[in-house]
């Protein structure tokens, strides 16, 4: 009887919504990797959907009652996994986003874990803040906007593609078209003395000044969490 109801506790919905969001990752890497904007519009959504998981797998494991250290030891996982992969993929993506970042971002990440892991060997409890929730906010709004900025990217280029090819053909429609898009497509044009270069300098620059502000938020954080839970790195007193 123990045995079915620790199995019981175990697949329930809350697990069953972590473990689907660590299923949804490789998925979200490949379509991401993927040049085409409908791929990138797909990894978007599956990003979205894996967030949404993260929020409801808790949610609904404190409202049930239904808490498991199989919850406790996956949920947390599988959020590093998502927010790395992502933003792993940035650096690969955009050459304007340093490796730098990412190696602060994970470093901060692990310090975190091993920090958790010796609060629960010593049985102690890690404390947290609202800077912390106040990070992950601004870190999970980032990524989404950036995706939204890779697949707008994807499918400025596929417009230029098909202009391309449709004035080469000697088509002029095309052109009514390209204009049309040029008026919300982050379109980073050749001539330099196009009146809108600043703004769409700054535009390309977006993913960047986002992904800064992520690592110092990132950065912030891990200190604080470290000046904030000193306890937990002091020797025992009995020891």
């Amino acid at each position: 009887m123990g045995d079915v109801n620790e199995t019981k506790k175990l697949w329930n919905i809350p697990n069953a919504l972590t473990v689907f969001r660590v299923i949804l990752i490789p998925a979200f890497i490949y379509f991401l990797l993927q040049p085409d904007s409908n791929s990138r519009l797909l990894a978007l959504f599956l990003f979205i959907l894996a967030s949404i998981t993260d929020f409801f797998d808790g949610y609904l494991a404190r409202k049930w009652n239904q808490e498991s250290a199989f919850g406790r030891f996956l949920d947390p996982l599988a959020d590093k996994a998502l927010v790395i992969s992502a933003i792993v993929l940035f650096v690969v993506l955009d050459p304007q986003i340093p490796a730098w970042m990412v190696i602060v971002i994970v470093a901060r990440d692990i310090l975190i874990t091993l920090l958790r892991w010796l609060a629960i060997r010593k049985g102690m409890e890690v404390k947290t803040s609202k800077f912390g929730k106040l990070k992950t906010a601004f870190q999970m709004f980032s990524i989404v906007l950036i995706l939204v900025i890779f697949a707008v990217r994807s499918y400025r280029h596929e417009i230029i593609h098909t202009y391309t090819q449709e004035k080469m053909r000697g088509q002029k429609n095309i052109e009514i078209a390209l204009n049309r898009f040029q008026k919300w497509i982050l379109l980073l044009p050749k001539d330099q003395s196009d009146p809108h270069e600043k703004k769409k300098v700054f535009a390309e620059s977006v993913p960047y000044i986002l992904m800064l502000i992520t690592t110092i938020f990132t950065a912030i954080s891990g200190i604080r969490y470290l000046v904030t839970n000193y306890q937990i790195l002091l020797p025992k007193k009995n020891e």
